[in-house]
C-alpha cells in the first residue's frame, strides 16, 4: 500500500495560488509564505526576514497609542472636485470608489492621543486612499492638527505613506506643501517637537514638504523615500543610480534619516525621544 501513498512536500512560495488569501501572505522580502495570524501578532513584520508589510492608519494608531486614548479630529472632511478633473475616470468617481472601499473619507487620519503616558497630536496617512496623495483636504487636516499641537503645546507625530501631491487638484494640491511647511515652522519656533516617521513609500510632494521637516526623522527598514522615482532620475541625469538608492538605509547613511526603527520598537523609540526632547510632558501627567 506504500506505493499509493503520496509523500508530504514542504510548502513552497509558488504554492500560494492554492492558499486562501485571507489566511496566508507571501513575504515581499524573502518570498516565504507566512500564516496571517502569525503576521498579525508580529506587527505585520515577516518573522523570517524582517520585511515590513504595509499597514493601515488604524493599525499604526493601535500600535503607537495607549489603549482607548485616541480622539479623531475632522473626520467629516472630504475632498471636492474643484477642477472637474477627468482622466480615465472622473476624479469624483475615484473619490467615491476609494471612500466606499475603505470606509474612509480621505487619505489621512488625525487626532489626539497618549503615547506611553505622553499626550501628543498625531496624523497617519493612508496609502490605500488614492496612493496616499496629498490633496487640499489632506493638507488642511495636517495643518490643523499641527496648529492643534501648537495650541495645546503637545508634540506632533506624523506617519507618512504617500505617492505625493494629488494631480487631480492641480495648484490646490501644490499649495498644501507651503501650508503644512509654514505651520511646522511655527511649531519649531515654539520649541515643540515634531517627529516624522517615514514608511514605504514616502515620495513626491509629501517628501518635499512636511515629511522631511521633522526635528527627528525615523524610518522603517527598506522604506522607499524620495521625490521623483529612480527611473525618472536616471533618465534625467543619464547616470545609473547606486544600489539601494532612495531606501531608508541609503538615506540614513547620507544624513537624511536619523534612525531606522523596526516597527515593533517604534512606540518605545518615540517615547524615549519625546522624554529627551520635551520636558512639557511631565506637566500634563
Amino acid at each position: 500500500m506504500a506505493w499509493f501513498r503520496k509523500p508530504k512536500q514542504p510548502l513552497k512560495s509558488a504554492d500560494k495560488r492554492d492558499l486562501p488569501s485571507d489566511v496566508f501572505d507571501k513575504c515581499g522580502g524573502c518570498g516565504e509564505i507566512v500564516y496571517g495570524e502569525r503576521l498579525a501578532k508580529n506587527s505585520q513584520v515577516c518573522p523570517e526576514c524582517g520585511f515590513h508589510f504595509r499597514i493601515s492608519p488604524d493599525q499604526y494608531l493601535d500600535m503607537l497609542l495607549d489603549p482607548g486614548t485616541f480622539e479623531e479630529r475632522d473626520p467629516e472632511f472630504r475632498s471636492r472636485d474643484p477642477l472637474e478633473f477627468e482622466d480615465l475616470k472622473p476624479y469624483s468617481t475615484r473619490l467615491a470608489a476609494a471612500e466606499s472601499k475603505l470606509g474612509k473619507r480621505e487619505g489621512v487620519v488625525v487626532g489626539e492621543g497618549v503615547l506611553d503616558g505622553i499626550p501628543i497630536c498625531i496624523g497617519v496617512m493612508d496609502f490605500r486612499f488614492l496612493g496616499g496623495s496629498m490633496g487640499s483636504v489632506v493638507g488642511e487636516k495636517i495643518a490643523r492638527i499641527a496648529r492643534r499641537a501648537l495650541e495645546l503645546r503637545r508634540p506632533l507625530i506624523m506617519v507618512s505613506a504617500s505617492g505625493g501631491a494629488r494631480m487631480q487638484e492641480g495648484i490646490y494640491s501644490l499649495m498644501q506643501l507651503a501650508k503644512t511647511s509654514a505651520v511646522l515652522a511655527r511649531l519649531h519656533e515654539a520649541g515643540i517637537p515634531f517627529v516624522s516617521i517615514l514608511t514605504d513609500p514616502t515620495t513626491g510632494g509629501t517628501t518635499a514638504s512636511f515629511a522631511m521637516l521633522g526635528d527627528v526623522h525615523l524610518a522603517e527598514p527598506r522604506a522607499l523615500v524620495g521625490f521623483a522615482g529612480p527611473r525618472v532620475i536616471e533618465e534625467t541625469i543619464k547616470q545609473r543610480l547606486p544600489e539601494g538608492f532612495q531606501r531608508s538605509e541609503f538615506l540614513m547613511e547620507h544624513g537624511m534619516v536619523d534612525r531606522i526603527v523596526d516597527r515593533r520598537e517604534l512606540k518605545d523609540t518615540v517615547a524615549l525621544l519625546l522624554r529627551h526632547m520635551w520636558a512639557g510632558w511631565e506637566e500634563e501627567e
